[in-house]
């Protein structure tokens, strides 16, 4: 489900480093590829530069983080994949007529309203197309429609050009070579398709990324994108409603949030109501439009290694919530250091593992 925003992504590769540029944390992983094999050469969780409070952007201060980054992995090679932020890039579902994907991008991007119902001025574009399970001719190629189809179902990716125009220059002023950029959103299914491949191909999941600003939960249908959708709502809300429950500032809420969950559990629950009810109408109106039911709920993100949170969770969705690991399938050339570091950290590594896999 790779979206390639850059010509870069034609080439060849034997290895990457992912990029997930988070508000809060950067996380970034090394992957190689050894024939059938993925290998995880390493991985790296850092605070994020701050933004400048007048513009927003810190590109000098972007830059010297992400050479930090990579000299932080052994700089194993130049090339580098950037998952693009909710707020950078969306992904929407559209019917286009047959046509071959670089059409499309043109479509889109003198036609996005019609398209897509809304205007997406300066956006670059990129697509997926859904094919049938069971096409009538069997054609299942690449950029091809089913023969007889007068539209086909595409999966549309964008990002505003500026935006992407930037990141290319931040790669390029760290001394990289920028290969694929793609909408974060869609990475924690190509990690879920790697790490659970039975799950993701036979049950109808859903998939949610517990973010700082925001959720983003993700309908499967045997391993199709039904539906997505962005909750505003994170770890910075949450820690902000147990603080107000508490009568305490929010660092130290923060801090009580990750190390004595148990002991506030009940604040806790009140904290994440609003986050569950709204995940739980997301699903119920998935199952309703779709007459489907959810077997199971997967959870990533920094929030889903708090086992306190994910039982909240799944009591408030009435669904087996699993907390997993996104590169439980990929070989490891770690030390045993790092391996037990990935143990505590996996459920933050979706993004940029999904990313790492995808450009494979």
């Amino acid at each position: 489900m790779a979206w390639p925003f850059s010509s870069s992504g034609a080439r060849r590769i034997d290895r990457v480093v992912a990029v997930d540029l988070g508000t809060l944390q950067t996380k970034a992983v090394h992957v190689q590829s050894k024939g059938e094999r993925l290998v995880l050469g390493g991985f790296v969780i850092q605070d994020a530069p701050k933004a400048d409070p007048k513009s927003g952007e810190n590109i000098e201060g972007l830059i010297n983080h992400i050479k930090g980054v990579f000299k932080a992995l052994g700089e194993p090679t130049r090339n580098v994949v950037v998952s693009l932020g909710v707020t950078e890039a969306f992904v929407r579902h559209a019917e286009l007529p047959p046509m071959p994907i670089a059409e499309m991008r043109q479509v889109l991007r003198l036609n996005s309203k019609v398209y897509l119902q809304q205007d997406f001025a300066d956006h670059v574009f990129d697509c997926s197309i859904v094919v049938p399970r069971a096409p009538a001719n069997g054609d299942k190629r690449p950029g091809s429609a089913p023969v007889g189809l007068q539209k086909q179902r595409v999966l549309v990716g964008g990002t505003r050009r500026q935006k992407l125009e930037a990141l290319k220059n931040v790669c390029r002023g760290a001394g990289l070579v920028p290969y694929h950029f793609t909408p974060g959103m869609i990475e924690p299914l190509n990690a879920l398709e790697h790490a659970e491949a039975g799950v993701f191909s036979k049950e109808v999941v859903a998939v949610v990324d517990l973010g700082y600003k925001h959720t983003v939960i993700s309908l499967l249908d045997k391993g199709e994108l039904a539906m997505n959708r962005v909750v505003p709502i994170g770890g910075e809300q949450v820690t902000a409603s147990l603080a107000e429950a508490m009568g305490i500032v929010p660092a130290e809420a923060e801090g009580i949030k990750v190390g004595m969950a148990a002991e506030v559990q009940p604040q806790l629950e009140i904290a994440l109501s609003n986050l569950g009810r709204e995940l739980r109408a997301s699903i119920d109106f998935f199952e309703s439009h779709h007459d489907l039911r959810v077997s199971q709920v997967f959870l990533s993100g920094g929030a889903a290694r708090n086992e306190v949170m994910v039982r909240i969770l799944q009591s408030e969705l009435t669904l087996p919530c699993k907390t997993w690991n996104p590169a439980g399938r990929l070989e490891l050339a770690l030390s045993s250091e790092h391996q037990s570091r990935l143990a505590e950290s996996a459920p933050q590594l979706a993004v940029a593992v999904g990313a790492a896999v995808a450009a494979f």
